[in-house]
């Protein structure tokens, strides 16, 4: 087993990323398609089984000082990580597994392992602020029917109600983002469908926030507003996960891919709560923060966000 051998993995919503240094080279992989469930819980058998079949393509056979996973999801929809850990130890020959929360792995990956606060954000949000010693504060995270502000449900959702709004004639309505519901569900009634008969309506609010982004892009005021709102909203939790920390703050997660129309309001409301913020773009994505929790071992961090399992 080489020494410098580290594996990081992350697993998202909508696929796995690897990155590693297999005997001092690097290397990567990716595999796309969804987190498996069973019973709407993350299924760690078959999570173990698509983890090593990534990595098989990496170097056969892998053998690996530590491997440092970090997942969506993570307590909530993980029931046991110790369980997780199990199925990749009997598939991968390892020391160490480390079980991580995504949001650690994005605050590592962002920050490099320094003190701060990360905002990850993609369907959900979560907001992590440490210096992975002594102080932990969340922010948000509680999913979309009761937090999750900001995110792209929350967004997806929003656009959704302009939409509606317009359908029935309501103040407040968008015609463009009707005329954009049509365009992916078919009517009104359709989407009420896809949403709330849908296995997850998070990810299909979500999947409507792209066309609430190509809206606002066009000059549609609505649309213009929900994303300036949903950049408050980040910056709001981003200020409250600081308390105590020094102001260095990032972001994490596919809903920055919108760019501007995110970041501005988003460095505006931040500037305005902490003048003294100090905003940079991330240094790696989560996949990077996991290899990084590979190669450092587990910093001192609460059991909710991370827990380390020898074979």
């Amino acid at each position: 087993m080489a020494a410098d051998t580290h594996i990081g993995v992350d697993v998202g919503g909508t696929g796995i990323r690897v990155r590693a240094v297999l005997a001092g080279a690097p290397a990567a992989a990716r595999a796309r398609g969804p987190v498996p469930r069973t019973a709407g819980k993350i299924d760690s058998a078959a999570l173990a089984a698509r983890i090593a079949d990534l990595l098989s393509t990496l170097d056969s056979p892998v053998r690996a000082s530590r491997v440092a996973v970090g997942l969506t999801g993570m307590p909530g929809l993980l029931e046991s990580p110790a369980e997780l850990a199990a199925y990749l130890h009997r598939r991968v020959t390892t020391g160490t597994v480390i079980v991580a929360s995504d949001a650690l792995t994005t605050h590592l990956g962002a920050l490099r392992g320094g003190a701060g606060v990360v905002v990850a954000a993609g369907t959900g949000v979560i907001v992590l602020g440490t210096d992975h010693e002594g102080t932990w504060h969340r922010a948000d995270g509680w999913g979309h029917l009761l937090g999750d502000d900001g995110s792209g449900a929350w967004i997806g959702a929003e656009g959704l109600r302009a939409a509606l709004r317009h359908h029935d004639g309501r103040e407040g309505g968008s015609r463009e983002l009707y005329a954009r519901l049509a365009d992916r569900f078919g009517d009104a009634e359709a989407a009420l469908h896809a949403v709330y008969g849908g296995a997850s309506p998070a990810h299909e609010l979500g999947a409507f926030a792209p066309d609430v982004a190509a809206a606002a892009h066009e000059g549609d005021a609505v649309a213009r507003d929900i994303w300036r709102r949903a950049g408050a909203h980040l910056a709001e939790a981003a200020y409250a996960a600081g308390r105590g920390l020094p102001p260095e703050f990032s972001w994490g997660g596919r809903l920055f891919d919108a760019g501007p129309l995110l970041l501005d309001p988003f460095r505006t409301e931040l500037t305005r709560r902490a003048p003294d913020a100090r905003l940079a773009a991330p240094h790696g994505q989560a996949a990077d923060g996991a290899l990084l929790l590979a190669q450092r071992g587990l910093p001192k961090a609460p059991p909710a966000y991370a827990s380390e399992f020898p074979p």
